[in-house]
């Protein structure tokens, strides 16, 4: 249990999950409470119910990383750590779709935060920074497994070793980002992405973010079988049923009222 259980919020509408970061005040820089909180909010999160995923913060920014001046838990360092790498974790892990809808800074973990999610959506005001070398701090939160897979290893060195302030244009030139917006359109860009992500066939999604996650540590031979399982659950799901009722009625298939039945998912 975290000692400020209002650090981060969860909240749900219509199918989407929404984690708020909520410390405005210090640009929501989250302390050990706040990890342990978001760590939390992400376990929660039901992907029988749960069909997408927003990660934002409260205010004009997304995260500023770690809170440094926030009070220590008496634990050891690498126990403490062990906190950010299983609220990383748990956010990689979700089967469902995952959005950061990032304003202001995003940077140290902030920033890292923001990639590990599915697809990120910016305010063109909004600012990243891999910071840790400047607060002589070695990268966290995933960062040095992300980065490479997500920019090459020499650009993931850059960022990294420099830990220079970049702006939007630039993470969406670099490969980081799903869209560059301006603020005022920011919350309805991230809603007409939620929905989209909702109405999609839920276990097929599933089976292919899994499947991607995957692609840099398998083989061909591996990722091929993996992809004949994966595709043996899809096409025998109500959704399959569903998107070919609706080809030869030529209609839009409606993947959320075909969703698996609870005996099904049992």
């Amino acid at each position: 249990m975290t000692n400020d259980p209002d650090a981060v919020l969860l909240e749900r509408s219509d199918g989407v999950a929404t984690i708020t970061l909520n410390r405005p005040r210090v640009k929501n820089a989250m302390t050990w409470d706040g990890w342990t909180g978001l760590r939390d909010a992400v376990r929660a999160i039901d992907p029988l119910t749960d069909r997408v995923v927003v990660v934002t913060g409260a205010g004009e920014d997304f995260c500023a990383g770690a809170d440094l001046t926030g009070p220590a838990t008496g634990g050891h360092q690498v126990d403490d750590m062990r906190i950010v790498g299983d609220a990383c974790l748990a956010l990689h892990r979700l089967p469902i779709p995952t959005i950061a809808r990032v304003d202001g800074v995003a940077v140290g973990a902030g920033m890292n935060l923001a990639l590990v999610c599915d697809f990120v959506v910016a305010a063109a005001r909004a600012r990243f920074s891999e910071i840790f070398v400047k607060r002589a701090m070695s990268v966290d939160f995933g960062g040095s497994w992300l980065l490479p897979r997500l920019v090459g290893l020499r650009r993931a060195k850059e960022l990294v070793l420099l830990g220079d302030i970049i702006d939007a244009a630039k993470a969406d030139e670099l490969g980081l980002l799903h869209r560059v917006v301006e603020p005022a359109d920011l919350d309805k860009v991230v809603a007409e992405l939620a929905d989209r992500l909702a109405a999609g066939p839920r276990l097929a999604m599933a089976g292919s973010k899994a499947l991607l996650n995957d692609a840099f540590d398998v083989t061909l031979e591996r990722a091929l079988d993996e992809e004949a399982r994966a595709q043996a659950v899809s096409v025998s799901s109500p959704d399959a049923a569903e998107a070919i009722e609706a080809f030869l009625h030529k209609r839009t298939p409606d993947f959320r009222r075909s969703g698996t039945t609870n005996e099904e998912e049992r």
